[in-house]
């Protein structure tokens, strides 16, 4: 139990080390330099289960290459009270990454170390632990979701493939998903590369199974000026409207106070592997060069924000017509 509220309190480490299979949990990191020609999303993970192994998945953005390592259980090492994760010879922190792949085939050979600096994770309290709210205290949830950095700066240098890449003054994100499969239906999108500095909005709408049901939930964060702007079902916001039409989503919110509308428009991108409750076997196609538009405004229609969002990622992955015919 002790370790349990732990967990919950710290969304940031592994949550694996007494959950029964089948699990998986993953972590995301997005990387872009300063020139935004080099985008990357190394996302490390690990999936408990019949085909049990430890992963790291790449994604390359300006090519919408992508490739899956795998490693045996026992390359995987996590630690109870912090967040440090090892792959191998590959080590994860919220500080830090340091890549030492060398496997054969595409994205193969990786190597370097990248620092992180000046990041915010998405406020923990006892009422509401993470991007979660207060649905992280509840057990058997089939997905879990956390916000470890909004947006930080990145120094360092990767060498891919024999080239090298310098990612000083470049911005970086990181967020985590664990439980047992990935939602039946979603849709997903992030950026923090706005024309305004330190501007980040993340946000996910999925259906999510409830006492042998499944109700439309979402989760939408928008980091403004040092201040989280929080649209959930569990904080009362409702979607006013949500539409999917041939490459583009538009979706609106609302709360008492607020309105956010957001345009996420689709771009190639490469197909990396999602969990499912028998193995990592599901495809999911994630581009790294989607756009979005986002306007953040009172109900009176005074304008608080209103920008665009570039090398977005995006992800519409599963049944999306029962998500969006659900309310």
């Amino acid at each position: 139990m002790q370790h349990w509220l732990y967990e919950t309190l710290h969304p940031e480490i592994y949550h694996g080390h007494e959950r029964r299979p089948p699990y998986f949990e993953g972590w995301y990191y997005r990387l872009i330099n300063a020139d935004e020609n080099q985008r990357y999303a190394i996302i490390p993970g690990v999936f408990l289960g019949a085909q049990g192994h430890a992963f790291i998945q790449i994604l390359e953005g300006h090519t919408r290459r992508s490739a899956y390592h795998t490693f045996p259980l026992e390359q995987f090492q996590a630690d109870r009270q912090r967040f440090e994760v090892r792959v191998g010879e590959n080590i994860f922190t919220r500080e830090s990454l340091r890549l030492a792949l060398d496997r054969p085939g595409p994205l193969g050979r990786l190597r370097g170390e990248l620092r992180f600096q000046g990041g915010q994770p998405w406020p923990v309290r006892w009422s509401a632990p993470g991007i979660m709210g207060w649905y992280a205290w509840l057990p058997g949830m089939e997905c879990y979701h956390g916000v470890l950095s909004f947006d930080h700066s990145l120094s360092g240098a990767l060498e891919v493939e024999g080239q090298g890449h310098v990612f000083d003054g470049g911005r970086g994100y990181i967020e985590k998903d664990w439980g047992k499969a990935f939602p039946a239906g979603y849709i997903w999108f992030q950026s923090n590369h706005f024309d305004t500095p330190r501007v980040c909005l993340t946000a996910s709408i999925a259906m999510i199974p409830w006492l042998g049901s499944a109700f439309r939930g979402f989760i939408i964060g928008l980091w403004l000026d040092g201040r989280l702007y929080r649209f959930a079902t569990y904080t009362g916001a409702r979607t006013e409207s949500l539409v999917l039409q041939d490459e583009r989503v538009d979706w609106v919110v609302r709360d008492r106070r607020l309105r956010l509308e957001m345009k996420a428009v689709q771009a190639g991108g490469g197909l990396i592997y999602g969990p499912t409750p028998h193995n990592m076997g599901r495809r999911v196609d994630e581009t790294l060069d989607a756009y979005l538009h986002v306007r953040l405004s009172e109900r009176d229609g005074r304008v608080l924000f209103e920008g665009r969002g570039r090398h977005a990622g995006l992800e519409i992955n599963g049944d999306v017509p029962r998500l969006l015919a659900a309310r």
